[in-house]
């Protein structure tokens, strides 16, 4: 070594510091592309939690609003079956006093057409004054009767609208007939069965004016008090039923009446 010329040992003395320098810069570098990868890693770990978090916590809220559209379902099933239950109930109470007032009237008929004693029929001649009206149409009694029958069968039958032209063609038909006010009375409650409660009301008053002692005027009462409630009339409906129960205080119709003023 030392006979190496002193211009050559320099040059090796500068090259050892040339990379002795460049040695240390580039570790730097080096440790900073390390730190630079340890931290992407861990923010993306932590996203990766974050999106997790959020993603179950969508799904139990999706969870939940299906239990809770479940539930509802079958809330709504419940609630139309009810309503079911509810009508059906309906429909066969309104049958049921349908076909009560119409067995009440064949009943009251077969009462009222029975036949005068002898006694009571010669007196009756008897008191008939001398002069004789004029002669009215023979009636036949058959096709008054059978006029008759159609029409409640329609009522029956639920042809609410046939049986509303056939008792009107009958009380006009005839007049005279003792089922006219049977008939008035079926006519007034297929105008109520129409949803038309003044042409109902009107119907059924014809009753109570022409026919007061008729076992259908306190009924006819009875109807009108219901439409009366229905055009949201309570005190013309209370006014009614409190008639009811001074005209006609020993009727069905009377105990109807009260208990509707009770409430």
């Amino acid at each position: 070594m030392s006979g190496m010329p002193g211009g050559r040992l320099r040059s090796a003395s500068s090259l050892l510091t040339l990379a002795l320098l460049l040695a240390a810069f580039g570790a730097p570098q080096a440790r900073a592309g390390v730190f630079d990868d340890d931290e992407a890693r861990r923010q993306i770990k932590d996203l990766s939690i974050q999106t997790n978090e959020r993603v179950d916590t969508l799904s139990k809220a999706q969870f939940e609003l299906v239990n809770q559209i479940q539930a509802l379902r079958e809330e709504n099933a419940k609630l139309r079956g009810q309503l079911e239950t509810l009508n059906y109930e309906l429909e066969s109470t309104k049958k049921r006093q349908q076909d009560f007032y119409i067995d009440l009237d064949g009943r009251l008929r077969k009462q009222e057409t029975k036949p005068v004693p002898e006694v009571e029929a010669k007196q009756a001649d008897e008191a008939k004054p001398v002069a004789e009206p004029a002669k009215k149409p023979a009636i036949d009694p058959v096709a008054e009767s059978r006029d008759y029958e159609t029409a409640l069968n329609h009522f029956k039958s639920n042809r609410i609208k046939e049986a509303a032209a056939a008792f009107d063609s009958f009380v006009k038909t005839y007049p005279d007939s003792s089922l006219a006010p049977n008939a008035q009375y079926w006519l007034g409650n297929a105008h109520y069965a129409l949803r038309d409660c003044k042409k109902a009301i009107e119907t059924h008053r014809v009753v109570i004016s022409q026919w007061p002692q008729h076992a259908k005027a306190p009924d006819s009462m009875i109807s009108i008090a219901t439409c009366q409630q229905e055009l949201s009339d309570p005190k013309g409906a209370k006014a009614t039923l409190e008639t009811v129960l001074i005209k006609y205080p020993e009727s069905p119709a009377a105990a109807t009446a009260k208990q509707r003023l009770k409430k």
